[in-house]
């Protein structure tokens, strides 16, 4: 199943994979308010109202219910709160879920049944998921699906966020996130928090730090006065560009490490060099089977940038990054350090490659059961202006201008057949600047 993911653009090598599955007997259901162009190989798509996800996972979960296919056995043992679950869900039934989603109600039935009896089935999502105001109750909508019907940690069954980027969920399970430890948990664990404080020799923290949306927040109260931006482009990823670029301009200090002069860099007072991670220093990355594979450094980084320093003048700063300080610990020792202060419950590890085990090197589960949280909030009547997003200007965009990116047709605004009279439009194809698929948009 993917929900609001159109792979055929933004993950095309995974969609690869899935089209092969196809081959074999697999099947594919597209939930995504526009026909995007992967749901040509769907069997079924479920063409929802922007921003009534919510409504359409309770009444899959409520049909999967009433018809008896939830696995109790997996219920039982592995979760809890399974009977606020069937209260919150009781009211979505599938003719309610019709009038909110305008889902045809057959449709949903038919999603709740293949996936409930499947053997095998995966649960995918993207942005289309991520980006709404109330993201977290729509991904644990989701969650609650697979809870439901036991596809968790099972080999070729499981829950898939496709990332935008490359190594994101890997930078999450190193503790990249302000609120988690590495390995996913919480700051606020104080057994956890102490055998990091163990491992790493240091105290550390039980507050929570800020997310990027706060820090902007805190900027714009003027709380935040100096920020080191790492591999990011604020000033044109973040959704109100132009507040975002007025912001950053009158920070005290700005301070930018990239491989590419963003446009972030353009505002900052000390651009520094990096290394690209894919080739340049040595590490581990989590791909979207959640293995953690080894990466090898191909060469040495010798990096010119310029970079203003506090005068305002600019300087050739040429420095070599991605080899290691002399007494510096290797990637391996960290990895193996970050393995120990987290415990035998480590989500992940590395597959050894003379393990030929299907399900080696996969992610491994916790046994501490696993709370089911209800998901129920009304949708918001009008999609937000990042709603449909085309991935490959999103990444055109965070490389920074000027910089190698892939080329595309152009920009297209889109809108479902069925909408477009409720805001006026007569010709959809009208609305096209570009781009391919005019059938689809």
């Amino acid at each position: 199943m993917l929900w609001g993911s159109n792979a055929r653009e933004t993950h095309p090598i995974f969609l690869h994979h899935v089209l092969q599955g196809l081959k074999r007997g697999a099947r594919l259901y597209s939930v995504d308010p526009r026909r995007t162009s992967t749901a040509q190989w769907a069997d079924g798509w479920l063409g929802l109202d922007v921003g009534t996800d919510i409504a359409l996972a309770n009444a899959i979960g409520r049909e999967i219910i009433v018809a008896g296919l939830e696995n109790r056995t997996f219920i039982d043992r592995a979760t809890s709160g399974f009977e606020d679950y069937r209260r919150t869900v009781e009211p979505y039934t599938l003719q309610r879920a019709e009038e909110i989603t305008k889902v045809p109600a057959e449709l949903i039935k038919q999603l709740a049944h293949a996936y409930a009896r499947a053997d095998r089935a995966q649960l995918c999502w993207t942005l289309g998921i991520t980006e709404h105001h109330n993201a977290a109750d729509y991904v644990y909508a989701l969650i609650n699906l697979a809870l439901l019907t036991g596809h968790v940690g099972r080999f070729g069954s499981g829950l898939c966020p496709l990332r935008g980027q490359n190594n994101v969920q890997g930078g999450g399970d190193m503790g990249a996130i302000p609120a988690k430890l590495p390995g996913g948990y919480d700051l606020g664990d104080d057994e956890a928090r102490t055998r990091y404080e163990r491992a790493w020799g240091a105290p550390i923290s039980p507050k929570p730090g800020m997310h990027l949306s706060l820090m902007f927040e805190a900027m714009d109260r003027g709380e935040l006065r100096a920020l080191y931006c790492i591999g990011e482009n604020p000033a044109e990823s973040e959704a109100n560009a132009a507040h975002a670029r007025h912001l950053l301009g009158n920070l005290d200090i700005l301070v930018v490490q990239d491989i590419f002069r963003t446009a972030t860099a353009e505002l900052a007072d000390v651009v520094l060099p990096a290394a690209a991670d894919w080739c340049e220093y040595e590490g581990t990355v989590t791909n979207s089977e959640r293995r953690v594979p080894a990466v090898g450094r191909a060469g040495r980084a010798a990096v010119a940038l310029p970079v203003r320093g506090p005068s305002g003048h600019l300087a050739d700063a040429r420095a070599p990054v991605g080899n290691r300080p002399r007494k510096a610990r290797t990637g391996g020792a960290v990895r193996a350090g970050g393995a120990r202060a987290a415990g035998r419950r480590a989500h992940r590890r590395i597959p050894d490659p003379a393990d030929h085990r299907p399900a080696a090197g996969r992610l491994q589960l916790r046994r501490a059961k696993r709370r089911v949280r209800l998901a129920d909030a009304p949708p918001r009547g009008a999609a937000d202006g990042r709603h449909g997003r085309r991935e490959a200007g999103h990444r055109r965009r965070r490389a920074g201008a000027g910089q190698l990116a892939p080329r595309v047709g152009g920009g297209a605004g889109g809108i479902r057949p069925v909408a477009a009279p409720r805001v006026g439009v007569v010709h959809p194809a009208l609305l096209r600047t570009g781009g391919h698929q005019p059938d689809h948009e």
